[in-house]
């Protein structure tokens, strides 16, 4: 009885502990004693549940430079992170013709995905899988892993999102030219730089056995690369120091049988830089013995010979080859593309953006890297606006000091005025408001504020799909996820011109 009457104590003692069931043994005398459950410790899991519920799902789509920079610089103590790639690891893709030759290995340039995303204030889950489905409507992507279909269990899977943050670079654009996904290398990812490296071995191992013509020779060492951009020039120029540094001191029978080509749609290579990078890098590889086909586009691609059309001519050729690398650019990823159709974008060659990044008719959902671009607004769409929020007194004409006033948030929203007023050599922004003769005007009216600005949508410019960019954006998009809260109730961005307040973060520049 003494022991019951401890025990009775004990549970009162211990409230965490009072829903204990006692049973005493009739025949033997003994305390049987049951604990149905701990209030405290199941209150306290289910608070842990609901504080980890309430932390905003955010999916990861891709792990190359826009998703990686958008993983490292987050804070994820306010987040539930999760990110899908088919690729565990992350590249640094601008080594990636230098794989193809050996310059660098490729263990150099990769570094595991969850040694990148190792975080002290939580944990970010990797899937490596690929995405099949966005479903913006219920906030979910369908995914599909790649892992060896011999282990047990589904490789199907969905994920729910708050925020879905769509990083997938693009794939390479073949236009549906016949042939080309059969015969052709790429350059996108590690292993096909490794591929292209073996390929290259494999010509120069071809030419050295007996018995072949110089013909078959010439034919198996003719490397050719199509499209002038610079993912081709670079592997151009990487080729063929690789050729002339190494390759003929081990293969010198056939050193003087290897030939370059890299075969452009335009009048010049690398057409988008400035015209005196595409003149230095046109002399170059002419000094180098690269043969430029310029103004030739390929039709078809076989098993030996590349047919092409000469634009000058209409003549057809046919080019026997040894290697194709494929280089023409890049397009949308087929459930990207899907995605499109579904938000009103079917019409667009890329997913578009605003200026935070945001895709245009998700607000839940950014776009980064290759995979989007940003669709820079232009002023004239929204100049009656901006007078009629410059116009402060409400009197139809705007005076310098109510242009001023508004002068850094239509610089900040409109890039473009800035780069204007420069490429016009104008001191101060307020000198576009001159007159045709350059002379000063106090006001001037809606019509006249329109005038002034006409020209200024010229300067737009696209951003250009590089690593550089892809990373910028990851660092800028995960900086605005930290300060979420804080620039809600103090906005740091440009006011709406459109209705009142301030935009809550400055765009991405």
């Amino acid at each position: 009885m003494n022991g019951f009457t401890y025990l009775t104590r004990f549970l009162s003692s211990h409230s965490s502990y009072s829903r204990l069931l006692l049973l005493s043994s009739v025949s033997t005398g003994g305390l049987l004693v049951y604990a149905e459950s701990n209030v405290e410790s199941r209150k306290q899991v289910v608070e842990e549940n609901q504080s980890v519920s309430a932390k905003k799902r955010v999916v990861v789509l891709g792990t190359g430079w826009a998703g990686t920079s958008f993983l490292k610089d987050l804070d994820i103590s306010s987040y539930d992170v999760r990110v899908v790639s088919p690729r565990n690891y992350f590249a640094f893709t601008p080594l990636l013709p230098s794989v193809t030759c050996g310059t660098v290995e490729a263990q150099s340039i990769v570094e595991p995905v969850r040694n990148i995303i190792k975080k002290t204030s939580g944990e970010i889950q990797f899937c490596e899988a690929q995405c099949l489905k966005i479903d913006p409507e219920n906030n979910k992507v369908f995914c599909r892993s790649g892992i060896n279909d011999n282990l047990v269990g589904h490789n199907d899977f969905s994920l729910q999102y708050d925020y879905l943050i769509i990083a997938v670079g693009a794939q390479v654009n073949t236009f549906n030219t016949p042939g080309v996904m059969e015969h052709c290398h790429f350059l996108k990812e590690v292993e096909d730089a490794q591929r292209i490296r073996r390929t290259v071995i494999d010509c120069f191992e071809k030419s050295v056995i007996p018995g072949q013509t110089d013909e078959e020779r010439r034919t198996n060492l003719h490397f050719v690369i199509v499209g002038g951009g610079p993912t081709g020039v670079e592997f151009a120029a990487e080729l063929h120091d690789f050729v002339h540094e190494d390759l003929v001191r081990i293969y010198p029978s056939v050193k003087d049988l290897v030939k370059i080509t890299l075969i452009q749609s335009g009048d010049h290579i690398l057409n988008t830089f400035d015209e005196r990078i595409s003149s230095f890098a046109e002399q170059k590889f002419q000094r180098d013995g690269i043969e430029v086909m310029t103004g030739c586009r390929v039709i078809s691609v076989s098993d030996h010979f590349i047919s092409m059309n000469v634009k000058s001519t209409g003549e057809h050729v046919e080019v026997p080859y040894g290697m194709v690398l494929w280089s023409t650019g890049v397009s949308t990823r087929p459930f990207v593309k899907d995605f499109m159709e579904q938000i009103g974008q079917g019409k667009r060659r890329v997913l578009a953006t605003d200026e935070w990044l945001r895709v245009k008719g998700c607000n839940n959902v950014y776009g980064l890297g290759d995979c989007a671009t940003v669709d820079q607004r232009k002023i004239m769409e929204d100049i009656s606006a901006i007078f009629r929020a410059a116009d402060k007194d409400n009197n139809g004409s705007l005076s310098v000091e109510e242009f001023q006033d508004v002068l850094e948030d239509i610089i900040i929203h409109y890039p473009q005025v800035d780069l204007y007023r420069k490429s016009k050599h104008l001191l101060e922004a307020t000198d576009l408001l001159r007159d045709s003769k350059g002379n000063k005007r106090e006001e001037v009216d809606i019509e006249g504020f329109k005038l002034a600005l006409s020209h200024v949508d010229s300067q737009m410019k696209s951003l250009p799909a590089t690593a550089q960019v892809a990373a910028q954006q990851g660092t800028y998009l995960a900086g605005c996820f930290n300060r979420w809260e804080q620039c809600k109730s103090n906005p740091e961005g440009p006011r709406h011109f459109k209705s009142s307040g301030r935009h809550e973060f400055l765009p991405f520049r």
